[in-house]
């Protein structure tokens, strides 16, 4: 009798706790934009924060950044919408970058449903949606994640030879139809998939030779601030448009 009531205290005491987590979790969750869901729950929110808030980025790269702390990343690791100048008087946004004893992640996140259609050489694919009735063209996300590591490796001498590995995420509910000829250090992967890419990549690599851990983190740092400036953020978004000549078209 004694040890059927102390197992039913057990359970109870459990069912408590799991109560007071969900509700102080969710509560913390709300204030710094955080998704609650099973990875998060037992994650502190006070980590996220650390890394990005509500308004920095989308939704899915907000996500993945949860889902790399919860999967045992540090939030040191992790920089989250950093913005970094390309040398032509233009600026490069770049979603995530994971620092790894690997070398550098960097990850570009879209946001895509239907079909996904494209070869790793070609400057555009296709994205088909709404039975076939839809076509949209889109830049190729392994060429614009090339920018984004030329733009990585200007920062110093020492960055300029870190190994650096683009991930590129399909988020949304999208497949990947037909892709193929997946450059050389590329990688691509649905949102599921996302965290077993990121630990294959660090385990399918040696380590890498870092000259200054320090100077790395300050530049990414340096990097995540530029990138939650606002004037920054609006040249970077005329630059896109003015690149595309959207800007330049009336109908």
């Amino acid at each position: 009798m004694i040890s059927d009531f102390i197992l039913f205290l057990f359970i109870v005491v459990l069912i408590l706790v799991f109560i007071y987590r969900y509700y102080t979790v969710n509560a913390r969750c709300e204030e710094v934009g955080q998704e609650l869901s099973w990875h998060t729950f037992w994650n502190k929110p006070e980590l996220y924060e650390m890394i990005t808030s509500p308004d920095r980025g989308t939704p899915s790269e907000r996500y993945l950044v949860s889902n790399l702390l919860a999967s045992g990343f540090k939030p040191t690791a992790i920089y989250h919408d950093l913005m970094v100048d390309t040398g032509n008087d233009k600026t490069a946004q770049i979603d995530i970058v994971v620092a790894t004893d690997a070398g550098l992640i960097v990850i570009e996140v879209k946001d895509f449903t239907g079909w996904i259609f494209g070869k790793g050489n070609q400057d555009y694919w296709t994205q088909v949606s709404g039975y076939g009735k839809y076509r949209n063209r889109f830049y190729n996300p392994f060429k614009q994640n090339e920018g984004h590591i030329k733009a990585l490796r200007r920062l110093s001498p020492q960055m300029a030879t870190l190994p650096m590995y683009s991930l590129v995420v399909f988020a949304g509910d999208c497949e990947l139809k037909d892709v193929n000829f997946i450059p050389h250090d590329c990688y691509l992967s649905t949102f599921y998939w996302s965290i077993k890419a990121v630990y294959d990549i660090i385990e399918g690599h040696p380590s890498a030779q870092f000259t200054d851990r320090w100077e790395v983190a300050n530049l990414l740092k340096a990097a995540v601030e530029r990138g939650g400036n606002t004037f920054l953020q609006e040249q970077h978004i005329y630059d896109i448009h003015d690149m595309l000549g959207t800007n330049r078209k009336y109908n």
